[in-house]
């Protein structure tokens, strides 16, 4: 039932989005419906702000108002949500019928993170597969994994020269 499990955004009052999660949580462990309702997201970001005391750091809702809710979209896990104190309910797309979020937007909005292999290191001759530099080689100078880059020096008209690229569109040259 994993399979069928997709993120949809509830509806809060603002300021509720911590009590909603924790209900939603709660009412989870105590009717054991981990197997419906998987997980319950306030999608936030670390802002620095400068102030005349120096630098002062803490997290913000991204969206005020909103909870995102990994589920199995069935009548009774819709009764239990809408009915949760402060959810006012689900966002659709013009129907009755709650909208899930694409994988796309869920990563977009960082709830959950791709896992990234990558089958190269730092060293490596690799093929570069796609965008403009398509069908050069290069050695890999660096590898950042979190923001998705890699570094690759290529000879280009006798000269090197480093490219950075995304992660995907570099592959290892087999010897």
């Amino acid at each position: 039932m994993a399979e069928a499990a997709k993120w949809y955004v509830v509806h809060t009052y603002s300021g509720y989005e911590n009590t909603v999660k924790a209900t939603i949580e709660k009412t989870v462990e105590t009717r054991q419906l981990q197997d419906i309702i998987h997980q319950v997201s306030i999608p936030m970001e670390t802002v620095t702000e400068i102030t005349d005391n120096g630098p002062k750091t803490y997290d913000r809702k991204v969206f005020p108002g909103y909870v995102l809710v990994k589920m199995v979209m069935t009548d009774d896990a819709w009764y239990i949500i809408k009915n949760v104190r402060g959810v006012t309910g689900f966002v659709t797309s013009g129907s009755n019928k709650p909208t899930p979020l694409t994988e796309d937007e869920v990563y977009q909005l960082g709830v959950e993170k791709r896992e990234i292999v990558v089958g190269y290191d730092v060293g490596d001759t690799v093929a570069i597969v796609d965008g403009p530099l398509s069908g050069f080689n290069g050695e890999v100078e660096m590898l950042d994994i979190e923001k998705n880059k890699v570094r690759v020096t290529v000879s280009m008209f006798g000269r090197e020269t480093p490219v950075e690229l995304e992660l995907d569109q570099v592959e290892v040259v087999s010897e």
